[in-house]
């Protein structure tokens, strides 16, 4: 008996289905236009089905949980072989870390984008595409979790990063076969508010009072180095730590592991003694997601780190 190899391709919208135009590139052919085109390749037993047709720029986690139970209603199909998303590269990271979260089904789960507009002379969403359609038939895809197929690389969701603006090769990932523990799913619950601070010298500590009062239940610190921050900064955390606002630190450092090294008041030291995460490879933007979704499921401190640590073993 064969594979299956019927493949769903959901749209999401972004650059590989925007067309140019007055006002700039916009979401402009559904996904299922941009199968049947040029470059393209097999589209036997495809199924395309337009979910969103926004600029990842405009995705909301109202927006992403749309795109999660989507998928896993294409899953529902035991005859369906794997599914693809095309995502915008603004936001993929967040959402393919989001899928990748609760994603226990072998069946591979692939996002794909492009770097230019499908009115592109030379538009790299095709080739995305039918490589994205490909890995998800792949045996060998079975079992990774979800991954990204974008500019000839295939990564995993956990640890991407979107690494250049413009070049095809829009994507990195800081660990090639990350630890994925899952977390149980949960389909009724409010999306908790977490919100970013970017650390800078002389930033008003304040902030954090504002974002608190305004109804942040966690928070993600883009830290110096190897997560260290201004002494006042770390005082002022390590207080709504202990009004039970979950805290996270990461680095606004491009690549490396962030681990505890320094102390001096505001070091990622003194902010694990004041109850604060360390999130060893997830940066920011990642780092948001698992926050909110362990938020979300009640998770404590100690339950939530694992899914920052993509090391295996």
């Amino acid at each position: 008996m064969s594979a299956p190899r019927r493949v769903v391709v959901l749209g999401t919208g972004g650059t590989i289905v925007a067309v140019d135009g007055p006002a700039g590139a916009v979401p402009g052919v559904g996904v299922g236009e941009l199968l049947g085109g040029a470059g393209v390749g097999d589209t036997t037993d495809v199924e395309t089905v337009d979910v969103l047709a926004i600029d990842s720029s405009a995705m909301t986690p109202a927006l992403q949980r749309r795109v999660r139970d989507a998928v896993s209603a294409a899953l529902h199909d035991p005859d369906v072989a794997g599914v693809v998303v095309t995502h915008g590269t603004d936001t993929l990271e967040e959402t393919a870390i989001l899928l990748d979260l609760t994603h226990a089904d072998p069946r591979p789960v692939v996002l794909t984008g492009a770097q230019r507009p499908a009115s592109d002379p030379r538009p790299d969403g095709p080739a995305n595409l039918a490589a994205a359609i490909a890995l998800a038939r792949d045996p060998a895809a079975r079992a990774r979790g979800v991954l990204v197929a974008v500019g000839g690389a295939t990564l995993p969701a956990r640890g991407l990063s979107k690494a250049h603006t413009t070049d095809p090769v829009a994507f990195a990932a800081v660990v090639d076969d990350p630890a994925r523990p899952v977390m149980p799913a949960a389909t009724d619950v409010a999306t908790p508010r977490v919100d970013v601070v970017a650390v800078h010298p002389g930033m008003d500590v304040d902030l954090i009072d504002v974002v608190v009062g305004r109804g942040a239940r966690g928070l993600v610190v883009s830290g110096y180095g190897s997560g260290n921050v201004h002494p006042d900064l770390a005082a002022r955390l390590a207080s709504v730590v202990s009004q039970g606002v979950a805290v996270i630190v990461t680095t606004r450092v491009p690549a490396g592991p962030v681990t505890p090294t320094y102390g001096g008041g505001g070091g990622a030291v003194d902010l694990v003694a004041a109850g604060i995460l360390v999130s060893p490879w997830l940066r920011t933007p990642q780092a948001r997601i698992v926050l909110q979704e362990g938020i979300a499921r009640g998770m404590t401190a100690e339950q939530i780190s694992p899914f920052l640590d993509l090391r295996r073993g």
